[in-house]
């Protein structure tokens, strides 16, 4: 079923959250441990993140390197599979630019039609680690907007292949991602909405945000968004805080703002089972306020926290 479906059936805000594939070498049974617990709030869907490869160097005998190419993260089309047949609950892949040719990212959306899947988040990706911006694959897509309309032509049966006539036309609801303080490579908010809007405008049905931990900001943001013409739901996205070192990683990484009386409160803390305690009761805080606006769903960022996701929702249903 289409997230944006889930929306419009639902008389109340849904639960939703987002994992992280297993690193190489572990098993789906380490997504199965992780989701269990929260499989007991019926989630109406579960984004699983997708992870560009990264360039290493390996010494070889004769004291020379060999570059090589490494994936930490594989198989999110197959924890997707598993996902859906394992909890019967829809799954969402995120898609990125990152890494992939336009034959290849054509490649996998075939592949999630295959085994099922009706939903997409479409993701222009982080630079890869060794770079200071992005740069595309040869023949991959430098924008998201780019992505999100080969999935949108391809929902229309149109291929890569041009003699492809009458192709098959999947029917996958596509999600775009939102910046509630603002994408930190756009110059401003108008600027960043203007991308925003042009996403929509070609075709995305809804748009889960960045994390954020002021609720003013997230409202603001919407009301911002409403007033440039922007009408799909808009998602919001939350993380617990669960340590100190994450008061001054969150900011930098993903160019967001910790509310003083948060950290005011965090600093007070002595051990980081402490700073788990408030960031818990944050993160409550901030969903009880958010569903009582009716938000159309809570979208839980679980990474490796699905304990502490599971006291907050615990609590607020």
């Amino acid at each position: 079923m289409k997230v944006i479906d889930h929306i419009r059936q639902s008389r109340g805000t849904l639960i939703s959250f987002e994992i992280l594939p297993p690193l190489k070498g572990k098993t789906i049974n380490s997504i199965y441990e992780h989701l269990d617990p929260l499989m007991e709030f019926k989630p109406s869907f579960i984004n699983v993140t997708y992870h560009r490869s990264e360039h290493v160097f390996k010494k070889k005998a004769d004291g020379t390197f060999d570059k090589v190419e490494v994936r930490k993260r594989p198989g999110t089309v197959g924890i997707c599979a598993a996902i859906m047949n394992h909890y019967h609950v829809d799954a969402v892949p995120h898609l990125i630019c990152g890494g992939f040719t336009k034959r290849e990212t054509e490649d996998a959306l075939i592949d999630l039609n295959f085994i099922g899947v009706d939903n997409v988040l479409v993701l222009r990706g982080d630079a890869a680690k060794n770079e200071s911006v992005f740069e595309p694959e040869p023949d991959g897509h430098r924008y998201a907007i780019d992505l999100l309309k080969q999935v949108v032509n391809l929902n229309n049966g149109i291929y890569l292949e041009e003699d492809i006539r009458d192709g098959f036309r999947t029917k996958f609801s596509i999600g775009v991602a939102g910046y509630p303080e603002k994408h930190f490579e756009a110059p401003n908010m108008n600027t960043d909405l203007s991308y925003l809007k042009a996403k929509v405008d070609a075709g995305a049905d809804y748009i889960v945000t960045q994390m954020f931990f002021d609720n003013k900001k997230f409202f603001e943001y919407v009301d911002k968004c409403r007033a440039v013409g922007i009408d799909v739901p808009i998602i919001p996205g939350l993380k617990p805080i669960a340590s100190k070192r994450q008061l001054s990683v969150l900011p930098r990484t993903f160019n967001v703002d910790i509310p003083n009386d948060l950290s005011v409160e965090i600093m007070k803390c002595k051990t980081d089972a402490d700073v788990e305690l408030v960031g818990t009761e944050w993160l409550l805080q901030q969903s009880r306020e958010l569903k009582e606006a009716k938000v159309p769903v809570l979208h839980y960022y679980t990474l490796s926290k699905p304990r502490v996701i599971y006291d907050v929702v615990r609590q607020l249903l």
